[in-house]
């Protein structure tokens, strides 16, 4: 039975390519103008990522290294979300893992975010802590960068100059450095 909204009118979909990080699947759509034809949409695993705020208003990030863009940047800890596992754990496991520090507390969902809905599902949900203690060296070593406290205020001029990598990454701080008088 087709599914049908916004004009488009989905009939199924089918796997062209497939593993634990990336899927390809190719969608039978119809469009709003009625041509019919089959859609390439990647898929991605979900991931979760953890905004950790200290009491001097800085955030902790990792500068890293991605070889896909051959960039140089700012990015939040967290992963992939394991299957049955519950977001906010992934990204404090994630945190860990990366940056060898243990969040505490209760988070606060901040968003879930879909940063390239025209091709991609890629759900990430962003999480709120505020406080971390140092528990060790980071664990994984694929994912490991310089760790460093941010100051808050500086996220708007790195975000401009290109120093935050990843939509998701920027659409979190830049939401949070925007509510953040509020959200307390």
């Amino acid at each position: 039975m087709p599914d049908t909204a916004g004009g488009w009118t989905v009939y199924g979909e089918r796997p062209a390519y497939d593993n634990p990080w990336v899927r390809v699947q190719l969608v039978d759509v119809e469009a709003p103008d009625g041509n019919r034809f089959e859609y390439h949409v990647v898929e991605l695993a979900r991931i979760a990522v953890a905004l950790i705020v200290n009491d001097r208003d800085q955030v902790l990030l990792l500068h890293k290294y991605r070889f896909p863009t051959d960039q140089w940047g700012y990015e939040m800890p967290g992963g992939m979300v394991d299957d049955g596992e519950e977001s906010p754990i992934s990204a404090a496991r994630e945190t860990a893992e990366e940056s060898g520090w243990q969040v505490h507390g209760e988070p606060e969902h901040l968003l879930s975010i879909e940063p390239l809905p025209g091709q991609v599902r890629a759900r990430v949900d962003a999480y709120l802590w505020r406080g971390a203690e140092h528990v060790g060296d980071p664990t994984d070593p694929e994912e490991v960068g310089d760790i460093e406290w941010v100051d808050i205020a500086r996220i708007p001029e790195l975000v401009v100059q290109g120093q935050v990598l990843g939509a998701a990454t920027a659409a979190v701080l830049l939401y949070y450095f925007s509510t953040r008088h509020s959200a307390r």
